[in-house]
């Protein structure tokens, strides 16, 4: 089986992706995403994100290095992007835009737009997934550690959104309009801090 199975690798590779795409951090901004949504319709929105992410971060795994080089993109250049979409998403959620049962379902399909992406497959996941790819020297049981330890955090990820109506019934209307407004503050800062961090990588890199 260790012929196979990298363990550290996997360990590795599951514990940062872990980190970086937070799980349990998702449930309140899918509760706020998804507040107008039936339970048949958010189980849905949860398996959709996830697909979405896993997409885009095997996508610039696989040929994300080549595409940026080939478009002249920057690392930095695609965290800033996602940094300012996020804060977009934010500001939404600060004002309950998200939230109004009036607002248009059919021209945004909020599993991919902003939860399979950039929410989960945000700049930092796919930078990592990049690099970990990077790191695989071409040998089978290399790419299967990667696999294996990316396929985990994706089943964290689902689990956490799958059940978030279980959380919902809990907390209640009140409860979750007070959590999706803490989920706006917090994702503005990130946001604020994935530009940040942008914004360094330009100038030293300047």
């Amino acid at each position: 089986m260790s012929d196979l199975i990298d363990i550290r690798l996997a360990t590795e590779v599951f514990i940062t992706l872990f980190v970086i795409m937070d799980p349990p951090g998702t449930v309140p901004l899918f509760l706020a995403l998804t507040s107008t949504m039936t339970a048949k319709e958010r189980h849905r929105a949860a398996r959709q994100a996830v697909l979405v992410a896993a997409g885009v971060i095997l996508g610039f795994a696989l040929f994300g290095q080549q595409l940026l080089s080939y478009m002249h993109i920057s690392l930095p250049a695609l965290q800033a992007s996602g940094g300012l979409l996020l804060l977009l998403v934010a500001m939404e959620l600060l004002t309950g835009k998200l939230e109004d049962p009036e607002a248009p379902k059919g021209n945004v399909n909020v599993a991919m737009v902003p939860l399979g992406t950039p929410l989960l497959a945000g700049p930092g996941a796919i930078v990592a997934a990049m690099l970990f790819v990077q790191r695989v020297d071409g040998s089978a049981s290399d790419w299967i550690s990667v696999a294996i330890g990316f396929f985990f955090v994706l089943l964290s990820l689902w689990v956490a959104m799958r059940f978030a109506g279980v959380i919902m019934k809990i907390l209640g209307e009140s409860g979750t309009i007070l959590v999706t407004r803490i989920a706006g503050l917090l994702l503005a800062a990130i946001a604020v801090q994935l530009v940040a961090d942008a914004v360094i990588a330009f100038v030293q890199t300047a």
